[in-house]
């Protein structure tokens, strides 16, 4: 029995008409009288008495028709869902980024892409960018609010940069350059560094290199910390300067001073997902993504 036995029966029990029924179905009339005495051979039940002037339908041709037109509802909304899947709108997606040192833009992304394809879900997971790496070469997450980008994985993942930060010197409050209100970079020369723990932040230790070449020098690390909180931590105790993305002052920092450099530096934000991920969902949310980052650059 396939789907289009259960169509022709449903329309001949509708027009109780062999005739109107052909035409509705736009088949022969004698190809769909066949299909249905097919039909009735198959199951072993008389669904219709025949006339030569009247179609009814038999008790167990009622009883058969309510089922038969649930089934077809059911394959109805089956092709429904797959085809909303296949563009997009249902589903869902796992998001990770870091609960503690967020921005602006992963709410506004949420917000916008929720209005739009409500019948999307949005999992959020709080994992450190190292946590984010893993799980995206395994595929337990679909795209991660990552922050840096490093040299090694540039080939494993699909990189966006969705924002772009000022760096910031943080200093101990006691440290004689927290006097200035902007430092030279070239100053820091010969101080020592606290950095994060590749372990945490994968790229770190690249960034903050990239950052110290333009003026001539390799940033001597005396300590890494295990997370942003720890690095500020290190630094009000003296163990040395850092370099961070100005968002690092939305943390609490009793005992340190944040001041800009001169020149100024500016650094990216980046997403990152599976180049593998063919996910349509996963495709619509990166475009919000890079929109509303578009425009968050651009002011």
């Amino acid at each position: 029995m396939e789907l289009r036995h259960l169509r022709y029966f449903c329309a001949v029990a509708d027009k109780l008409s062999f005739t109107k029924a052909a035409e509705e179905l736009r088949v022969a009339q004698p190809a769909l009288t066949r299909q249905i005495h097919a039909l009735e051979e198959e199951l072993g039940v008389k669904l219709l008495n025949r006339s030569k002037n009247r179609v009814a339908l038999t008790e167990q041709g009622r009883t058969f028709l309510i089922d038969a037109k649930h089934l077809l509802e059911l394959a109805a909304q089956s092709v429904r869902a797959v085809q909303r899947l296949d563009r997009g709108e249902t589903g869902q997606l796992n998001i990770a980024y870091l609960s503690k040192f967020n921005f602006e833009l992963l709410p506004r992304t949420l917000q916008v892409f929720g209005a739009e394809y409500p019948q999307i879900r949005l999992n959020l997971f709080d994992m450190t960018p190292a946590e984010q790496f893993r799980s995206l070469q395994a595929h337990k997450i679909d795209l991660g609010f990552v922050g840096l980008r490093f040299s090694t994985a540039k080939k494993i993942l699909q990189w966006e940069c969705v924002a772009r930060h000022e760096a910031v010197v943080v200093l101990a409050e006691k440290h004689p350059l927290a006097k200035n209100r902007e430092i030279n970079l070239a100053e820091l020369k010969k101080l020592f560094f606290v950095g994060i723990s590749e372990r945490t932040q994968p790229g770190f230790q690249e960034w903050l290199c990239e950052i110290c070449r333009h003026v001539g020098f390799t940033p001597r690390v005396l300590e890494d910390a295990e997370s942003e909180v720890g690095l500020l931590s290190f630094v009000a105790e003296g163990l040395g300067v850092a370099l961070a993305r100005d968002q690092i002052k939305k943390l609490p920092h009793a005992g340190v001073v944040f001041r800009p450099l001169t020149p100024a530096v500016s650094t990216d934000y980046w997403v990152a997902w599976n180049r593998d991920n063919e996910s349509t969902a996963l495709l619509k949310y990166v475009q919000t993504v890079k929109g509303l980052a578009a425009t968050q650059i651009r002011t």
